[in-house]
């Protein structure tokens, strides 16, 4: 294999050391790419809807509103209505209209040239918006049946009497580290796996192409061609995982609301 690849240095797939590419110091502290990218996200996020909603129309005459409005009808009549209920969806509406435009940019910038880079591939990001979710969760079921009530009706009603003790620590356990845990690494699993997965397709194929004998030349433009796919692919997985983020959100905040949950 090596005299087929010729001489020189050899390949290094993508690891974890390509997320975390320190711009400002070190560390801990250190400004990383991910950073700055969600902070131009938040940027041009305000900016489109500030430009957007500047001069509304009955009827939509430019894409800007047009767009806008889809994303929100979308959120708030496909997500918060249908899943919180007619009731009291409408104060939820902002906060996930803004996690679902927030995600969105930040996974489509994985494959948005020169940013190239899914902010949502970091964790401590996804973990940040799933601790949003789960404080307006808590409060919203400690406010709505009391904190006692809230407790008490973790274990389902109708439970028998002796089961309790062993079941509600279980869901305990559900409620405050099994959801909010599944919340984050879901959305960071698929953004760090088909970001790295991409990476590899075009290092991959560059490698093999200036490097290797002409079949492996050719190996390495069908790679090319798989990395081109995967990215539509990608594209797909990263308008997917905006809306199950934000439909899991819309669950929970319902379930915190209803009698027996």
């Amino acid at each position: 294999m090596s005299a087929l690849l010729g001489e020189g240095d050899a390949f290094e797939p993508p690891g974890t050391g390509d997320f975390w590419q320190p711009l400002i110091g070190s560390g801990t502290w250190s400004v990383s790419r991910a950073s700055i990218v969600l902070a131009l996200s938040a940027v041009l996020i305000a900016w489109f809807l500030l430009v957007a909603t500047r001069r509304l129309a009955l009827v939509p005459s430019g894409q800007r509103q047009y767009l806008t409005e889809q994303a929100y009808g979308f959120v708030r009549n496909s997500i918060a209505r249908d899943v919180i209920g007619s009731r009291d969806f409408l104060k939820f509406v902002p906060m996930l209209f803004t996690m679902f435009v927030l995600i969105l940019a930040n996974n489509l910038f994985g494959v948005i040239p020169p940013v190239l880079f899914p902010t949502m591939s970091r964790l401590g990001f996804p973990l940040a918006l799933t601790l949003i979710t789960f404080v307006v969760y808590h409060v919203v079921g400690m406010r709505h049946m009391g904190v006692a009530g809230y407790f008490k009706h973790v274990v389902p009603p109708g439970t028998p009497t002796w089961v309790v003790p062993i079941l509600w620590p279980l869901e305990m356990l559900t409620y405050f580290f099994t959801r909010p845990v599944s919340l984050s690494l879901r959305l960071f699993g698929n953004m760090f796996a088909g970001h790295i997965l991409l990476v590899l397709f075009v290092t991959g194929g560059d490698y093999l192409v200036h490097r290797g004998s002409l079949g492996l030349a050719g190996a390495g433009a069908f790679s090319w061609v798989m990395g081109a796919v995967m990215t539509v692919f990608e594209i797909l997985v990263e308008f997917l995982q905006a809306y199950i983020f934000v439909l899991l959100s819309a669950l929970y905040i319902a379930g915190s609301l209803a009698d027996e949950h």
